[in-house]
């Protein structure tokens, strides 16, 4: 029998029927409590109470326009986001993949207006995972996400991972004068959960600065209060140009956004991109009340606080097994184990 939905994911045995807080309900009454939460996506859980109330209030009055006109919870959100961000302007999408292709547009075209057209190369490290179009695929590089989907976008070079020995010095070498972007995840997700350590975002920030190359960080994981910061990067201490976010800013509801400076974004002018979904009174009025929620705070003490107790008990787990696991690694709530191997990573920036 052939299905009727493309076999492209491998799909656990379970349905899920409804969903409260941090617990799923399987169709036959089985209770599971969620720790994927939609890939990092429920960052309030399931039906959680004032987003039930900001969709449905807003799908009561209005649920789509065209971009072509003024969207009010649109500019709301916007504003939200710019007031708590290093963010002059705020571009919004349907999915984390269509911030990548904006952040890739918008540096190599920053570089044109500014009389510099030959630097479209763009820089990426190894363990990236920036979503699956075919710009996206090419940007990460992995073999699993471009074989057979030839030919590849050009224009990325990937490095290792920048606190591996000697990770700043082969970054330093790579950036050239056709280089316009460094791209990267402050924190990976499909990677391994692997941190950049502070001292290596501090160092790209001023090797992007003495370069004239654009620092472009995907936040769609690590963002949205993750971390116990709103955005991941805040722990650094240093901002980006461009940064994309989505999953957790929707709670659930799909919504994706492009967080820029004025000097960034110069070159993206009407016509330059759009989007028929993207910015819809929907998601934004959804996006607005999490935005609200996940940057008070208490909210934010809370991530970290459970966090660290979440850490604690998987040190206590390491220390118990440890040649079945080797370290925890994250930030509050995004937390994974290494498995334990015979050979250590080299440190250092």
């Amino acid at each position: 029998m052939i299905a009727s939905v493309l076999p492209t994911y491998n799909r656990a045995p379970l349905a899920f029927v409804r969903g409260a807080g941090s617990w799923l309900e399987a169709e036959d009454g089985r209770r599971y409590l969620d720790l994927g939460s939609g890939i990092a996506v429920n960052a309030l859980g399931h039906a959680h109470p004032a987003l039930v109330a900001a969709l449905t209030d807003q799908a009561s009055r209005l649920w789509h326009v065209s971009n072509v006109y003024t969207i009010p919870e649109q500019e709301r959100l916007a504003a939200m986001l710019v007031d708590r961000t290093f963010a002059d302007t705020v571009f919004f999408t349907n999915s984390g993949t269509e911030t990548a292709e904006l952040a890739i547009k918008m540096a190599r075209k920053f570089h044109h207006e500014n009389g510099q057209a030959e630097r479209t190369e763009i820089i990426t490290f190894e363990g990236a995972f920036h979503g699956r179009s075919t710009g996206a695929i090419a940007a990460a590089g992995s073999e699993k996400m471009v074989k057979g989907f030839g030919p590849l976008m050009p224009g990325f070079t990937q490095l290792k991972w920048p606190d591996q020995a000697g990770g700043h010095d082969a970054i330093r070498a790579a950036i050239t004068d056709r280089t316009c972007a460094v791209m990267i995840e402050p924190i990976q997700g499909e990677g391994g959960i692997r941190v950049v350590p502070d001292q290596c975002l501090k160092g790209l920030r001023d090797l992007c600065d003495t370069t004239g190359t654009l620092l472009i960080y995907d936040e769609v994981q690590c963002g949205m209060g993750r971390t116990g910061k709103l955005f991941a990067h805040e722990w650094a201490g240093v901002t980006p140009d461009i940064m994309m976010v989505a999953k957790g800013i929707g709670g659930g509801f799909p919504l994706g956004a492009v967080l820029a400076t004025e000097r960034a974004a110069s070159g993206m002018t009407a016509g330059t991109h759009g989007s028929t979904y993207g910015g819809n009174p929907l998601g934004c009025a959804v996006g607005a009340k999490v935005t609200e929620i996940v940057s008070d705070p208490a909210f934010l003490a809370e991530v970290a606080r459970k966090g660290a107790l979440f850490r604690q008990g998987l040190e206590s787990l390491i220390a118990r097994h440890p040649h079945v696991f080797e370290a925890v690694r994250g930030e509050g709530l995004m937390l994974g184990l290494k498995k334990w191997s015979r050979q250590a990573t080299p440190q250092g920036c």
